[in-house]
């Protein structure tokens, strides 16, 4: 989507921020959050991002995500819910996985010290 914008609001891991048109130059990640931007029509429209990143240089911003939507800020809150759920389950199953090398690194380096 290529559009006129005069402000976006949206979220990184470190919160909400606000880009209007004299803005530095900026990069972030995005979590999953509603992207509101203000057309140049002055009609607010939103976005709901899984995750992705948002660069601003010059006069231009582009966003790349995972997965976008546009729609009615009522509608796009039960979206946002549930890409939130299926990030919080992929997480778990990151620490899961994460713990489970972590215990089989421990065990591995007890075994070598009784051996060597």
């Amino acid at each position: 989507m290529d559009t006129q914008v005069k402000k976006v609001v949206a979220e990184s891991p470190a919160g909400c921020f606000c880009l209007l048109p004299r803005h530095i130059d900026y990069a972030t990640a995005l979590v999953a959050c509603i992207l509101s931007y203000l057309s140049a029509a002055d009609e607010e429209k939103f976005l709901a991002v899984e995750s992705g990143i948002l660069v601003k240089q010059g006069d231009k911003i582009l966003i790349c995500a995972h997965k976008a939507i546009s729609g009615s800020l009522g509608k796009l809150k039960p979206e946002i819910e549930k890409i939130s759920a299926i990030a919080d389950t992929k997480e778990k199953k990151t620490r899961s996985a994460v713990a489970r090398l972590e215990a089989d690194f421990i065990r591995r380096f007890v075994e070598f010290g009784k051996h060597g």
